[in-house]
């Protein structure tokens, strides 16, 4: 199997001696021995675990990747990929990212390991290795960025990674492998919340990270950070998580057949400042962002005119979209990144990124576009 939509439904396929089709469930914390230190392929379900496996091996194939590793949550997938650097490390970020990852660099590892941060536009590749210095050891990015949708681009940042002999990681929660696969840009290491779109049903939190072949190093050095941090996923996430996979490629053609839709009907509304989504020729990314995705996914930024009392009022009138975090589930969500997923960025670096309040994130579900949009409609009439 080649295609994407054969794979995810298939690349969990496990061979049972019962013949079942869905693969059982594991939930042992620990598996016999055939002799004191001798065990077989599982010995202890924080080391490894085979319902886990089967999440961590589907990934990675979804990916093009060789190893998968599954987390408890998006950022204890992050947290692990950051313990590949040492005390110390300066580490490149693209300048919008979710608001965790920011709290998670800013007021946790500066603190604890002293590592130092450039965050640099994802579109200024000459900013990006400038701002390299000794002791610079990640590039980190996101694309399509959290909330405002810029895009990177993928094999040029790849390559100045190479040059300089730095880790390369991207989050691909936002595109997911169904609309663009980093490692084959070159990435080193491609991370997800897969509480979004792998798992797609708001109802399982947790992470998973896969690495490049042309990584052995990091995928050696992850395998043993997985074990001796801990921070793994359970048995019954990972089930759950597989079994929405098993959807992600016509959930995602859903997800961004209706917030192309969306997109368009945003562009043309009078009340409406700026709408950003990769998908519009208006986006200044527009001719990268169709090179390297095969559809542009679920997630739209979009900025009213209004103050802050005009956006609760257009929140509060909304009928199908659901005031609330996260995103990548099959219904519709909005939120204002201001005060939400991204409160726990200052005031100064919200202003400096381009986070306002009258800036709205719609996770796109796939719901009934036409319906969609009348609920929109209602909410923006006053």
């Amino acid at each position: 199997m080649k295609t994407l939509e054969s794979l995810a439904v298939h690349a969990s396929d496990t061979p049972d001696e019962l013949g079942a089709v869905v693969p059982p469930l594991y939930t042992s914390t620990t598996f016999r021995q055939t002799a004191p230190g001798e065990p077989g392929p599982y010995e202890y379900a924080r080391m490894a675990n085979p319902t886990r496996a089967m999440l961590e091996k589907t990934v990675a194939t979804l990916e093009n990747g060789a190893h998968g590793f599954a987390f408890a949550t998006g950022l204890a997938a992050c947290s692990t990929v950051l313990d590949l650097l040492d005390k110390d490390a300066h580490l490149i970020a693209v300048d919008d990212l979710y608001g965790g990852t920011r709290r998670l660099l800013e007021k946790v590892r500066q603190r604890t390991t002293g590592l130092t941060v450039s965050y640099i536009d994802p579109a200024d590749l000459a900013g990006i290795e400038a701002a390299i210095r000794p002791n610079t050891r990640m590039i980190w990015v996101e694309t399509p960025t959290n909330p405002l949708m810029k895009m990177a681009d993928l094999s040029a940042i790849a390559a100045i990674a190479k040059r300089h002999k730095l880790i390369s990681v991207v989050d691909n929660t936002f595109a997911t492998p169904c609309l663009q696969r980093p490692i084959e840009h070159g990435f080193d290491v491609v991370l997800h919340s897969a509480t979004k779109y792998l798992n797609g049903h708001s109802d399982v939190v947790a992470g998973v990270v896969v690495t490049s072949a042309d990584a052995p190093e990091v995928s050696e050095r992850l395998a043993f950070l997985q074990n001796a941090v801990g921070s793994v996923l359970d048995p019954y996430s990972s089930f759950m998580t597989v079994r929405g996979i098993k959807t992600l490629a016509i959930r995602m053609e859903r997800h961004s057949e209706n917030a192309l839709k969306i997109a368009h009907w945003l562009e043309a509304q009078p009340g409406i400042k700026a709408v950003h989504y990769p998908g519009l020729e208006s986006h200044p990314q527009h001719a990268l962002a169709k090179r390297q995705m095969r559809a542009f996914g679920g997630m739209i930024s979009v900025e009213l005119n209004g103050d802050n009392d005009y956006v609760r009022r257009v929140v509060a009138r909304l009928r199908i979209f659901t005031l609330a975090e996260s995103l990548g589930g099959v219904e519709s969500l909005i939120c204002q990144p201001s005060v939400m997923t991204h409160a726990a960025m200052s005031p100064e670096q919200q202003r400096e990124v381009g986070i306002t309040p009258q800036l709205l994130r719609l996770s796109v579900g796939i719901e009934n576009a036409d319906e969609l949009i009348a609920d929109l409609a209602h909410a923006f009439t006053e």
